[in-house]
């Protein structure tokens, strides 16, 4: 009996015309990307759609964007009759892409999420000056081990790891010369590739503080719902339903591990999850399901081609 999670994307996913087919396709969508500009007061389909791509890329606009395309996905599939509540066991997300699972398994509503995310992204920025912060992804190498290189770089400098993704891919972030020394210690330690990625700031880190502290502000004055099936939250890597208990782990995550290995996992072991689908925009963890789990089958919905052919498959 096939039993599905659906996971939603995190930063780095975003692309200049991201959601453009759905809205020419779907008027769903279309009300998706109008009601996220209303709450933002800002044209930010416009960007999504014509870029330009720097604009897309800032933090505070990329968080939103995304979102919106994972939430007008999941509206249209309900308009097709696939079901957060019917089909999926769970929902999780990588990073921002929790506050999609939230949204979309109605913990949020949808103009909260786009106000939250704006409010993330330019706390997340603001957190750090431009410049001192860096992120890197050491490839290649194992948890501990990378946590070992995290640990020797630091030299009184933050640098922690941020994200577990996949067997052999793990980010680290901090400092960022703390960074640059994780990179050699990295390859020393046999990693096969170490390098810089192109962020804006140290995500993930205790360097986010001040942003965990913005976050908790902003969530302390949102109206928050018991969302429709658990969500596997990222700083726990197992599920939760509780309204109060989600804010604070939200909260946590802005300095904690994005622990996505374990929370697929946790979903195709424990949680019993057959078919994982990828809601919204690129690809990027159906390649991590596959590489965390080979035996679960996973699948990216984000194109009407895809809408498509997922509604056939889960309703068939």
């Amino acid at each position: 009996m096939a039993r599905y999670a659906f996971t939603f994307p995190g930063q780095g996913s975003q692309v200049v015309g991201m959601g453009k087919d759905l809205a020419d396709a779907f008027a769903q969508a279309r009300d998706v990307f109008e009601e996220v500009d209303d709450a933002l007061g800002q044209k930010l389909s416009a960007i999504m759609f014509e870029g330009p791509e720097e604009t897309l890329r800032l933090t505070e606009n990329a968080q939103p964007a995304l979102m919106a395309v994972s939430v007008a996905v999941g509206r249209v599939l309900e308009s097709m009759g696939v079901r957060i509540g019917d089909h999926a066991a769970y929902v999780a997300g990588h990073s921002l892409g929790e506050y999609s699972a939230l949204c979309a398994a109605g913990t949020f509503s949808l103009a909260d999420t786009a106000r939250l995310l704006r409010t993330r992204g330019q706390a997340m920025q603001k957190a750090v000056p431009v410049g001192h912060g860096a992120m890197a992804a050491l490839l290649g190498l194992d948890l501990q081990t990378a946590q070992e290189v995290a640990d020797a770089a630091g030299e009184g400098e933050v640098c922690q790891v941020a994200n577990d993704n996949a067997p052999g891919q793990v980010v680290v972030s901090g400092a960022i010369n703390a960074v640059q020394r994780a990179l050699d210690l990295a390859k020393e330690k046999g990693a096969r590739r170490a390098l810089m990625l192109p962020v804006s700031a140290p995500f993930h880190c205790s360097l986010m503080q001040p942003a965990a502290d913005a976050m908790a502000a902003a969530l302390s004055e949102v109206e928050m719902r018991e969302p429709i099936v658990p969500v596997v939250a990222n700083v726990l890597a197992g599920p939760i339903t509780d309204p109060a208990e989600i804010r604070q782990r939200l909260v946590e995550q802005v300095t904690g591990v994005v622990r996505w290995t374990e929370s697929v996992a946790w979903m195709t072991g424990e949680g019993g999850v057959t078919h994982l689908a990828e809601i919204g925009t690129g690809k990027v963890l159906t390649g991590l399901a596959k590489r965390i789990n080979p035996d679960a089958s996973a699948v990216a919905v984000g194109t009407p081609a895809d809408i498509e052919a997922f509604v056939t498959q889960i309703t068939a």
